[in-house]
């Protein structure tokens, strides 16, 4: 689609080899990296310290070869440029194309309202708290955030992918620092703390999807995968195959230190009570340790984090959008005015995220929560599915990883459902 990267074929266009890896590893990362690491800690921490180990040692390889499958997936089209909407009707048949995309929509659709409350809430905060001013009018102040991150979205995606690049590097900078400032005050009781077969198990169970959902890029995979296809027609698998090892792997390395380096620094307790109170971990722990600099890090780090996920998510909402309006158009016999329509889809979004960030309803984890077995199921299962049903993605049924990653998806999938019901 015309609305991605594109790079030309001739050598003298193609990018520069360490400078496109680096970019969309950023890009990747800061997807993932949303406001959800703030709470990670006391998500996945609540259970002990050893079942966090054992989720640590799983997370990386399933991230990297479920992400890998969906960008498999994506570039086993027989047509050049095709995107994930694309693809899933190529492969699947017209019906089937729309529903699964519609999906696709609605499961990446709730997070982006999800971050216009969330970074309304956090700069309002930011105002009030720290900088000790009033409130701005709560319409005035989402209309000009969401219009900051809206505009962004509105360069090319070079640029863009430029922007969330700077936004990554502090981001990084800070989860390292405040991983480090905190280990004068870790309390290495947790580790003796060996929980029983039983409770180790469920808690292994029901954690499982909060990592996995806590290292997701998968709205931002075929967007990726076009770029990739387009700066390297002949390796294009193996190149992308490579940025996203190299994406799991700073994940792992940054996040689980900060998720570690949190956990090892309150009681169990602690982590009940941040959960009951509803805050982030760095906001439990400014007000444990009496803290400012902490207290000034986390809007910080939940300002860079919600702008560079909403990025990655917009990118997989639009594609989302405007192939579920492109299908039900051709469902009807009807053609689409490009420009007109994706001016639309700009207005949607500008217009939905807004008017959601003011209202600030509390009904919107309801709804994240209904989307996450569907984008667990198209990350971990659809891929699998079609290496056994799609003739293009054959070559790739070697070895057992695939295996791997429908176990791991059976279980996101069925502890989200039991944790919703």
């Amino acid at each position: 689609m015309s609305q991605e990267i594109e790079y030309q074929n001739s050598p003298s266009t193609q990018p520069p080899h360490h400078r496109f890896s680096r970019t969309w590893t950023l890009s990747l990362f800061g997807t993932a990296v949303g406001a959800g690491v703030l709470f990670l800690p006391i998500n996945a921490g609540m259970g002990g310290f050893w079942p966090l180990v054992v989720i640590a040692l799983l997370v990386g390889p399933m991230t990297w070869l479920a992400h890998r499958g969906l960008a498999r997936f994506v570039l086993s089209s027989d047509t050049k440029g095709s995107d994930i909407t694309q693809v899933v009707e190529a492969h699947f048949g017209q019906r089937a194309g729309i529903l699964i995309t519609l999906l696709y929509f609605f499961a990446i659709y709730p997070i982006l309202l999800i971050y216009g409350v969330g970074i309304t809430n956090t700069v309002d905060s930011l105002i009030v708290n720290q900088l000790g001013m009033a409130s701005l009018p709560r319409a005035l102040l989402s209309f000009v955030l969401v219009g900051l991150l809206m505009s962004v979205m509105l360069l090319d995606e070079q640029r863009m992918l430029r922007i969330t690049t700077w936004l990554v590097y502090p981001l990084v900078a800070i989860l390292i620092f405040l991983s480090l400032y905190l280990i004068p005050h870790w309390n290495l009781a947790a580790i003796k703390e060996v929980p029983a077969l039983q409770d180790f198990s469920v808690t292994l169970w029901l954690t499982i999807p909060v990592l996995v959902f806590a290292f997701n890029h998968s709205p931002a995979i075929s967007s990726f995968s076009l770029a990739v296809g387009k700066a390297y027609p002949d390796t294009a698998a193996e190149q992308a195959s490579r940025i996203l090892r190299n994406t799991s792997g700073i994940l792992l390395l940054f996040v689980m230190l900060f998720v570690f380096s949190c956990v090892l620094s309150v009681t169990p307790d602690d982590l009940v009570a941040a959960k009951a109170q509803n805050i982030s971990m760095l906001s439990y722990l400014a007000n444990k340790f009496d803290n400012p600099l902490i207290s000034f890090f986390g809007p910080l780090v939940a300002i860079l984090a919600i702008s560079s996920s909403f990025f990655g998510h917009y990118l997989g909402a639009r594609e989302g959008l405007h192939g579920v309006i492109v299908k039900l158009a051709q469902l009807r016999g009807v053609g689409i005015n490009e420009t007109m329509t994706r001016r639309a889809i700009v207005l949607f979004f500008f217009g939905s995220v807004w008017l959601v960030a003011t209202l600030n309803p509390g009904i919107l984890n309801i709804i994240e929560s209904l989307g996450g077995p569907v984008i667990a199921a198209i990350l971990f299962i659809m891929p699998v599915y079609a290496l056994y049903t799609v003739p293009a993605m054959a070559r790739w049924r070697e070895g057992k990883s695939h295996l791997f990653v429908l176990l791991m998806g059976s279980i996101a999938i069925s502890a989200l459902v039991a944790g919703f019901i």
